[in-house]
């Protein structure tokens, strides 16, 4: 995150590494990077040859081989899960995100938003829908978080949040 920051690239980390900065603990193998396309251009301008390598010639993704590191990039305006229209979409990160203490992150609602939609839409995808019934549970958020989400995923937050009350964190 340090070369985006230094290249003043806006960026959000989504994904796994995101819900850690939120207090949801599970181990990643690789990073999510949300960048606008001019972001993703300028990110392989001044890393590729410097230490980055793309994943596969003209993938999104990089690899920074020095530490082993996926860095998987999701475009703002992609949409999740199985990639089709939906109320959901990637957020542009020059306008959606908040400074976490290390990263700049979405806010958790949107964040959740992203793993709801992606869950429902995508049968591969059912660790997102495990990723919010956890974050529910773990960081005992109220029923009414319902109400900071998208309607197209509310009932599926709400569904959820049903199935884990009772249940203590851990």
């Amino acid at each position: 995150m340090r070369t985006l920051d230094a290249h003043r690239i806006p960026y959000a980390i989504v994904g796994t590494m995101a819900l850690n900065e939120f207090g949801y603990r599970r181990t990643t193998v690789d990073v999510d990077v949300l960048l606008k396309a001019a972001g993703l251009a300028e990110l392989k301008r001044n890393t590729l040859g410097g230490g980055y390598i793309e994943k596969y010639a003209g993938s999104r993704g990089l690899r920074d081989p020095a530490h082993g590191v996926d860095i998987d990039i999701v475009l703002a305006g992609d949409y999740p899960g199985d990639r089709k229209p939906k109320a959901v979409a990637f957020p542009d990160p020059t306008t959606a995100v908040r400074r976490g203490a290390r990263v700049a992150l979405l806010p958790l609602p949107r964040l959740l938003e992203l793993k709801l939609a992606s869950g429902m839409t995508a049968p591969h995808r059912l660790r997102d829908l495990a990723d919010v019934q956890e974050v529910s549970r773990i960081l005992g958020m109220p029923r009414s978080f319902a109400d900071e989400l998208d309607a197209s995923v509310r009932d599926k937050y709400l569904e959820l949040w049903e199935a884990v009350q009772g249940v203590p964190p851990e």
